[in-house]
C-alpha cells in the first residue's frame, strides 16, 4: 500500500482540528477528570459514590445501547461486567495474592482487549438473532474459560496467558501479562486508525473505554479507584451511544459536515450582519453517471473536505445532494467573496484520481434539480478503463447578505440560490454575488490591488 493509498484510506487529507476535539473531547476530558477527583480526594463518602456511579454508569449504559440499537457498546459494557464479576468472585473480593485470583485476573487482562478488537470491527446491525446469539455464545465460552483456568487442581492457570514476549524485568513495574500488554496496545492502534478511518464517536468510545480499563487492571481490578476507573470506562462508551444519535440528528454521515437540521438552527438565531453562500459541484449527475455512484461519493466527500477549512470564519454545512451551504456570520457577501474565490480556486486545482471499478445501483438516482433530468434506472456498470484517471471537480457558488429587498434569512437563501443559478449560467465554475455588478467591482478592485 503506498503513502497517497494510506492517507487516502485513513483519511488524513480530511483531518482538521476538528476531528482532533472529536476524538479527545469528551471522553479524554472525561478521564483526565476522574483522575483529578480521585486523586485529590474530593469524593464525599467515596465507597457510597463510587458503588452508585458504578452501578448508574453501568446501568443507564446498556439501557440506551438497547434503546438506540447498538449491540457493540452494548456487548463491549456485557464484557467489562463479565470481567469485573469474575475478578471479585475469583479473588473474593480481596487480593490477587493467590494463585486462584491470579489466574482470573490474566485471562480477564487478555479477554478485554481481544473482545473490544472484535467489536470494534463488527458492523452495527443491531440485535438480530444471529448477531446476538453470536455474541451471547462468545461470551458463555470465554466465561467457561476463566471459571476452568481459575479451578483448584489448576491452581497453576493457562501458562501461555502468562508467556514472557521480552524480559521479564522489563514489566516488573506492572501486574498485567506482557501477552495483555501487547493487546492492550495493538488494540488502542487499531482503535485510533478506525477513528482516522470513520470519524464515528463510539470508535474514539472504544479506544478511551479501553485505556481506562487498562488503569482499572493496573490497580489491581479490586478497590473502590479500580471500580472507578470501571465505571468511567462504562461512561465513555455511553457518552459514545448519545454522541451517535447526535450526530445522525444534527451531521452528515457521508461527508461528516453539519447537516440541514444544523444548518436551520444556525441561521435561525442570526442578526441583520451576515453572509450565506450556496454551493453546487458542476455536473456531478453526469460525473456520477460516467464513474458511478461511489466515486460521486468520493468526490463530494473531498469537496467537503475543502469547504470544512473555508477561510473567514464560515461554517459550512450538506443540505443535499451535490448542495452545500456556507454561512458567514458578521460578514457581508463583499467580504466572503474572497474566501469563496480562494475556496472555489482550491477545489479546482485539487486532483482527483478515479478509484472505482464496478457499480451495482440497487435503485435510481434522484432527479437533478438544477437540469430538470430525471434520475437514471437502475443498471450495472463496469468503470475498469476509468480507474486512476484524474478528473477536474470544480462548483459554482452564489452568495447574498441582508438588504432592502431581502429583509430575512429565506430571502437571503433564495437570493444566493439566484446568484447560484447565474454563475451556472455564465459558465459555472465561479462566484456571483446577489447583485451583479457588484460582483464585477469587487472581483475589479481584488484584481487591481493583488
Amino acid at each position: 500500500m503506498t503513502l497517497h493509498s494510506w492517507k487516502e484510506w485513513l483519511g488524513v487529507e480530511y483531518w482538521s482540528e476538528a476531528t482532533l476535539k472529536s476524538f479527545v473531547l469528551p471522553n479524554g476530558f472525561l478521564l483526565l477528570a476522574a483522575a483529578l477527583l480521585l486523586y485529590s480526594g474530593l469524593i464525599p463518602s467515596p465507597d457510597s459514590a463510587i458503588r452508585f456511579f458504578y452501578a448508574a454508569a453501568f446501568g443507564a449504559g446498556l439501557v440506551l445501547a438497547w434503546r438506540f440499537h447498538s449491540s457493540r457498546v452494548l456487548f463491549a459494557l456485557a464484557t467489562l461486567v463479565l470481567a469485573d464479576r469474575a475478578l471479585t468472585f475469583f479473588s473474593a473480593g480481596h487480593s490477587l495474592a493467590n494463585p486462584i485470583s491470579q489466574s482470573a485476573f490474566e485471562a480477564v487482562a487478555v479477554l478485554v482487549p481481544l473482545n473490544f478488537i472484535v467489536l470494534s470491527f463488527l458492523k452495527e446491525r443491531g440485535f438480530t438473532i444471529p448477531d446476538v446469539g453470536l455474541r451471547l455464545v462468545l461470551l458463555f465460552l470465554e466465561s467457561v474459560f476463566v471459571a476452568l483456568s481459575c479451578r483448584p487442581d489448576h491452581a497453576g492457570g493457562v501458562h501461555w496467558l502468562n508467556v514472557a514476549v521480552v524480559n521479564r524485568n522489563w514489566f516488573a513495574w506492572t501486574r498485567i501479562p506482557q501477552l495483555a500488554w501487547l493487546l492492550m496496545c495493538g488494540a488502542l492502534v487499531a482503535m485510533v486508525l478506525r477513528f482516522l478511518r470513520f470519524r464515528k464517536p463510539v470508535e474514539s468510545g472504544f479506544f478511551w473505554s479501553l485505556l481506562a480499563v487498562l488503569v482499572y487492571l493496573q490497580k489491581g481490578g479490586l478497590g473502590l479507584t479500580s471500580t472507578a476507573y470501571l465505571a468511567i470506562a462504562a461512561l465513555m462508551l455511553l457518552a459514545s451511544v448519545v454522541e451517535t444519535s447526535y450526530l445522525m440528528a444534527y451531521h452528515d454521515e457521508l461527508t461528516g459536515l453539519p447537516a440541514r437540521r444544523a444548518f436551520n438552527d444556525a441561521i435561525a438565531g442570526l442578526e441583520q450582519n451576515y453572509a450565506i453562500a450556496i454551493v453546487d459541484v458542476d455536473h456531478f449527475k453526469k460525473f456520477n453517471d460516467t464513474y458511478g455512484h461511489e466515486t460521486g461519493d468520493e468526490v463530494l466527500r473531498m469537496v467537503a473536505s475543502r469547504l470544512a477549512r473555508v477561510s473567514g470564519g464560515g461554517k459550512s454545512f450538506r443540505c443535499g445532494g451535490e448542495e452545500f451551504s456556507i454561512l458567514f456570520p458578521g460578514k457581508s457577501s463583499k467580504d466572503a467573496l474572497e474566501h469563496l474565490e480562494i475556496l472555489r480556486v482550491e477545489i479546482e486545482q485539487s486532483i482527483f484520481r478515479v478509484r472505482a471499478k464496478v457499480e451495482r445501483r440497487s435503485s435510481p438516482r434522484g432527479s437533478d434539480r438544477r437540469s430538470g433530468q430525471k434520475g437514471s434506472p437502475s443498471r450495472r456498470r463496469t468503470h475498469g478503463s476509468t480507474e486512476g484517471r484524474s478528473v477536474s471537480v470544480t462548483v459554482s457558488i452564489g452568495v447574498a447578505e441582508p438588504s432592502t429587498r431581502n429583509h430575512n434569512v429565506d430571502q437571503v437563501i433564495r437570493a444566493a440560490d439566484k446568484a447560484l443559478y447565474r454563475a451556472k449560467g455564465a459558465g459555472r465554475n465561479r462566484v456571483e454575488m446577489d447583485n451583479p455588478s457588484r460582483t464585477r467591482a469587487a472581483l475589479a478592485a481584488k484584481r487591481s490591488s493583488g
